[in-house]
């Protein structure tokens, strides 16, 4: 199969190094508003091909690795594709992309929701290997097409992924407070440092524990803004129930409740229990 591949950053460009290597995938095609982008992943050998919007819609399977507007935007462009063809988006929100797609390709498409990525973005970033062992969430997949269900659950098992299936509405919300939330803490945590400290002091004394908890600060804030955006009711009860946890951690700090600071701490560690 013929498969092309809209946005050539991180996600795209990673997914196009991956698909390259199966013996199903004929050809891979690029697709990106950005020339520069475009070049590099010429360069880079991401794609076979850059093309334009029409050679797109004669492939075979459209992956679009786009900021969710961007996948509202390009779908009402898809709308004359094959009854054949297969659409998975990979955006970080879901339930306000599937109330978007038009009637006339409801059965081409395919929601999805790959957890992976690093902090980095653009196609310099794209990796071989980032969707290896990490999880993808179908959404609603019983409203996509027999053929177009298989065909990227096919995708997925190929790329070495754990698949999860959910509605729409489900994801978002955990989505919310796995992913969404801990994005917006490290912006305010990263934006927190900078405003008291200054450089020398920074690259001085912060260690691993920072380093980690900042890391997402460096992701793209164009994907991050419109995933607030679409996301924007759940992503505020997550921050809110964040504060109040915060909220009672910091009263017992000030009252030197010791105790009840080392069961907060404790339960935290419960977390890592899931993991091992």
């Amino acid at each position: 199969m013929n498969v092309a591949i809209i946005g050539l950053g991180l996600m795209g460009g990673s997914l196009a190094l991956s698909l390259k290597k199966q013996d199903y995938v004929s050809a891979v095609f690029g697709y990106d508003h950005n020339q520069e982008h475009q070049k590099i992943a010429i360069k880079r050998n991401l794609v076979d091909e850059i093309v334009d919007f029409e050679k797109v819609k004669t492939a075979d399977v459209i992956i679009l690795a786009i900021p969710v507007n961007g996948i509202i935007a390009v779908l009402q462009e898809l709308k004359d594709v094959p009854q054949t063809t297969t659409i998975i988006d990979l955006g970080g929100t879901k339930e306000i992309i599937v109330k978007a797609i038009p009637t006339e390709i409801r059965q081409n498409f395919v929601a999805a929701h790959p957890m992976t990525g690093t902090e980095y973005f653009g196609p310099n970033a794209a990796i071989e290997g980032l969707y290896k062992d990490k999880v993808v969430v179908l959404c609603d997949l019983e409203d996509s097409g027999e053929l177009q269900a298989q065909t990227a659950r096919k995708i997925f098992k190929s790329l070495g992924m754990k698949k999860y299936f959910m509605k729409a509405h489900e994801h978002d919300r955990h989505a919310a407070f796995i992913s969404h939330m801990p994005h917006a803490i490290a912006y305010s945590l990263a934006n927190t440092v900078m405003q008291q400290e200054n450089r020398e002091n920074i690259l001085a004394l912060a260690a691993g524990g920072f380093r980690s908890m900042s890391r997402l600060a460096k992701s793209s804030p164009y994907m991050w803004e419109d995933i607030f955006k679409q996301n924007r009711g759940n992503v505020l009860e997550a921050i809110e129930l964040f504060e109040e946890e915060l909220s009672r951690l910091k009263k017992d700090i000030k009252e030197e409740n010791w105790e009840s600071v080392h069961k907060k701490m404790e339960g935290g560690n419960k977390l890592y229990n899931i993991f091992s």
